[in-house]
């Protein structure tokens, strides 16, 4: 532990060390839009492999996966997220399909973690797999870490991932809950009919531990399995059923994203309601997206690609690569539904696009 501790000094020491000597970037050298928004969050999608089949995402059988030298290299990563915080970027995200399938993450983590302008780097997870690598992963500077969970009821667990591993995702969260990580968070999809009796177990989670659960609406990313039955849970719903069944709830501040933030008086942690799918939270947007296939998307409701991995692989420059990233995010549109509007699903899976 103390060595590990000495390195963690070392790095931050040596980051220190090297903003005195970076240039200092201006508020105009922010990526921005047209809108006046600027975006200094890059969520990197690693794969889209996963070891579960939740029946939102993909079908059970899975889909056509793309093959691994269609998917950007480590290198390439590295590239991006250097590139990307001198344009402004200052929190990473590494998402999938399931991110801990990739050998490399660890890696990946280090690199960002000792890039300058990187202030921050999280991992959208299952987390059946963090007991065994959250060590690693902690140590190479992660600072955050979502877990999806939907339910914590086993055969729920099952019928909604096709899978068993409940209780490895509750070892996972635990073992989150006890590193040094500064951000720990629960993304729940919530759903009518389904796990919308469990709001009380999900708010009881927050009440000894330092960590936000975050109610998600259903979004239309389920390859044409359930988006249509009845399921879909409003935010405006969600909020109302949460303040009829909580009598000390109060308002707090949360992230941009988390549009609705309350804590139960008493508790340690907070709940969030995010309107994903409602996409009232569209004005307050400083995402940037890059799929594994290292496709950029200026909205999780874009129909349109900017194909950021055939460019470096044809020898474009930063500079160039740079252009690229600012002109995509300056053709965003207003909001999500204006981005839906423009033409066809490209990709049938949330998989294929990144958590």
């Amino acid at each position: 532990m103390a060595g590990a501790i000495g390195k963690r000094m070392e790095v931050v020491k040596q980051k220190i060390q090297s903003f005195s000597d970076a240039p200092v970037r201006s508020a105009h050298a922010l990526i921005q839009d047209q809108f006046g928004r600027s975006f200094n969050y890059l969520r990197i999608a690693l794969n889209e492999q996963c070891n579960l089949r939740c029946i939102y995402c993909m079908p059970e059988e899975g889909i056509a996966f793309r093959t691994e030298d269609k998917l950007l290299t480590t290198d390439e990563i590295f590239r991006i997220i250097e590139l990307t915080a001198r344009l402004g970027i200052s929190k990473i995200r590494f998402t999938g399909g399931e991110p801990l399938l990739r050998k490399d993450l660890p890696k990946l983590i280090r690199f960002a973690n000792n890039t300058i302008g990187v202030e921050s780097i999280h991992l959208t997870t299952n987390g059946l797999l963090l007991v065994k690598h959250i060590e690693q992963l902690e140590d190479a500077g992660l600072t955050g870490i979502n877990i999806s969970l939907d339910t914590l009821k086993p055969e729920k667990f099952k019928v909604i991932t096709r899978r068993d591993g409940l209780n490895l995702v509750l070892d996972g969260l635990e073992k989150a809950i006890q590193s040094g990580m500064t951000s720990i968070k629960i993304n729940v999809v919530a759903m009518r009919d389904f796990n919308n009796d469990e709001l009380l177990d999900f708010v009881d989670l927050t009440r000894e531990n330092d960590i936000t659960v975050r109610f998600i609406e259903l979004m239309p990313f389920d390859a044409h399995q359930i988006w249509k039955t009845g399921k879909f849970y409003g935010a405006d719903h969600i909020v109302s059923d949460l303040k009829r069944q909580i009598k000390d709830l109060e308002s707090v501040d949360g992230s941009r994203t988390e549009h609705h933030i309350f804590r139960v008086k008493g508790h340690k942690g907070k709940l969030a309601v995010i309107p994903a799918y409602s996409r009232s939270l569209c004005g307050e947007c400083n995402r940037i997206r890059l799929t594994a296939d290292g496709k950029l998307l200026n909205c999780l409701y874009s129909q349109e690609e900017t194909n950021i991995r055939d460019a470096m692989r044809s020898g474009c420059s930063d500079d160039e690569i740079g252009k690229m990233f600012r002109k995509t995010m300056w053709k965003k549109f207003q909001d999500g539904w204006d981005a839906q509007n423009q033409g066809n699903d490209q990709r049938e899976s949330m998989t294929q696009i990144g958590g």
